[in-house]
């Protein structure tokens, strides 16, 4: 009675586990559906540049007759203008240098103007004073009251005609205030031309929590000279273990932020005239990158030497959030813009006949795997490939889904990508099917089989799992254009084969156990137990035969050709021993 009830309770465990798996496929299949009804989506997956074509810019580096930028200057450039296509949602760009003066950036499919107008603008990092600041969720109309004016009262611009500083007030008209109030940070994005240098700008930070109205351009980031990262030590010299930014300025810009420092920390000590407080909004310098403030820290002491410091008070400063800004800092201080020389539309240097390929190849590897499953397993490999075919539906599914909603491109490294998931699937099934044999050579039955190796196969196919998606991520985090594409596809179906053997394969096994021709031990299922040489002992021992007799004594042919090399040395060594004692 025990034993049938846990054979019951498996049953309906398996059946559970597949009615989930059934829900997770009406998911899948239900989102891409919303994405073609109401998205403009597609059922199929995108294609990258090398399947489909797309738009190549040239971009040349705009410099004074007879100078030439530096390696390091291009590598920079390049990775700021590859930071921008990603950042607007096109993925396997490519993005290269051509006769050390230019940059290329080759586009899948058209280029919108949006895109264009961010691969095409300078790059140059300018810092400007803050003038006013508040969160970016605050949108309504401006009054009087608010400006801290009376009512009916006018805000304009100094009579004189000409503000005292950059950090002047009288800068910002009361159209400006009524625009900065109802400006909302996700239009940030649709600007296509830069802000004017000379006039008050408003703009939000990277991560649309605040907006600014800033004051005009007084350093650019060419007069840094460079940017770190590191902890913040006391004059001792011990760490506080505070995280912050290091810059420094060359003689030009070193002058010109001694000029803003005193400026704004003389206002951050010097109390308003209406509230009786200092300002603490204008005594802040914003740093910006393509008009988008990436940093506003407050001016805490006069800086002379050129060398500032930033740190957060708040401490969301990591090692990791400042090396990011460091870089940003340092690689976006370009002396020089670029002027696009052309654009053009390309064809694709593969093509199709190149996916015809690919996909030709996945059919060859597929179809060999299913007649090797065959071979070693019999009807044991139709379970093989019904788990491959449902990779394959689930990794459709899923990349299309990518495709619709993030951008994501198929190349054919992407391709090359699932051709190799064919071979991690399967490498699965096989130390499943395995550990069932070497269950069943043991005397258990199939059900019991079923289970045991299970418990045993789950951790090895885990660990590999685990290592092919480090590869994956590895590749992802350091690499670019296809090869990224490969390691995303490789990733996505190395989860995906986790998924199979836990949510089909090991039910399927679990159903199949209990059938007559499976759990019988029919000879054309693969799991004989007889002719695995398995040895029953008690109860459940076969009847004597032939075959059986050879098991006992040794394995039978069959089962000799099936052990594995370390099964057949453990039979030599026995019958060494047996030979010794007689």
């Amino acid at each position: 009675m025990a034993k049938s009830s846990r054979v019951s309770q498996a049953v309906r465990s398996a059946r559970n586990t597949l009615v989930w798996l059934v829900v997770v496929l009406a998911a899948l299949v239900g989102l891409n559906w919303v994405a073609v009804a109401f998205q403009g989506g597609v059922w199929t997956p995108k294609l990258a540049l090398d399947l489909e074509g797309g738009t190549q810019v040239v971009l040349q580096a705009q410099l004074p007759e007879g100078a030439s930028p530096s390696g390091e200057q291009m590598s920079q450039a390049v990775e700021i203008i590859r930071q921008r296509v990603d950042a607007s949602g096109v993925s396997e760009a490519e993005v290269t240098t051509q006769g050390g003066q230019n940059v290329v950036v080759s586009v899948p499919g058209e280029i919108d103007a949006e895109t264009r107008a961010r691969i095409e603008s300078s790059a140059m990092l300018e810092f400007r004073p803050v003038l006013f600041a508040e969160a970016s969720n605050v949108i309504q109309e401006v009054t009087p009251e608010m400006m801290g004016m009376e009512p009916g009262a006018t805000f304009s611009p100094d009579p004189a005609g000409e503000p005292a500083d950059a950090s002047d007030p009288v800068q910002v008209s009361e159209q400006t205030m009524a625009d900065f109030y109802a400006f909302n940070c996700a239009d940030l994005s649709a600007r296509t031309e830069p802000a004017p240098k000379d006039q008050p700008m408003i703009t939000c930070d990277s991560t649309g929590t605040e907006k600014f109205v800033l004051g005009p351009v007084e350093i650019t980031g060419s007069n840094i000279k460079d940017a770190s990262n590191g902890l913040v030590t006391t004059q001792q010299g011990a760490t506080t273990g505070q995280w912050a930014v290091n810059l420094e300025f060359d003689a030009t810009g070193t002058e010109q932020f001694r000029a803003v420092t005193e400026r704004l920390y003389a206002i951050g000590a010097t109390p308003d005239a209406n509230t009786g407080m200092p300002d603490t909004n204008r005594s802040r310098f914003a740093v910006t990158m393509d008009d988008v403030v990436i940093v506003a820290p407050t001016a805490n002491a006069v800086i002379t030497d050129g060398k500032a410091q930033i740190t957060n008070s708040s401490g969301s400063f990591t090692e990791e959030s400042t090396k990011s800004l460091a870089d940003q800092l340092k690689f976006g201080a370009l002396p020089f813009s670029f002027e696009t020389q052309s654009a053009q539309t390309i064809s694709a240097t593969l093509g199709t006949w190149q996916l015809q390929a690919g996909l030709i190849a996945g059919a060859i590897g597929m179809a060999l795997v299913l007649i090797y499953s065959l071979l070693q397993y019999r009807t044991l490999g139709l379970v093989t490939m019904a788990s491959l075919t449902l990779l394959g539906g689930i990794t459709y599914l899923v990349v299309t889904f990518l495709s619709n909603q993030e951008g994501y491109r198929l190349s054919l490294a992407g391709v090359a990508g699932l051709i190799v998931a064919i071979g991690i699937t399967a490498d699965s099934f096989i130390v499943y099917f395995e550990r069932i044999k070497d269950e069943l050579r043991e005397g258990k039955t199939l059900v019991t089989a079923v289970e045991h190796g299970w418990t045993r196969a789950i951790r090895t196919i885990l660990a590999s799992d685990t290592v092919n998606l480090l590869v994956a991520i590895v590749l992802a985090m350091v690499a670019v254009g296809n090869v990224r594409g490969f390691a995303v596809t490789l990733g996505i179906t190395t989860l995906i084969d986790l998924f199979v053997v836990v949510m089909f394969t090991h039910p399927l096994m679990r159903l199949l156990a209990t059938t007559k021709f499976f759990g019988g031990g029919h000879p054309a299922s693969g799991l004989n137990p007889e002719a695995l040489g398995a040895v029953y002992r008690g109860r459940g021992e076969f009847r004597t035969s032939a075959t059986a007799k050879k098991a006992k004594s040794g394995a039978s042919s069959e089962a000799q050709r099936r052990q594995t090399i370390a099964e057949r040395k453990a039979a030599d060594l026995a019958a060494a021993g047996k030979s010794d004692e007689s």
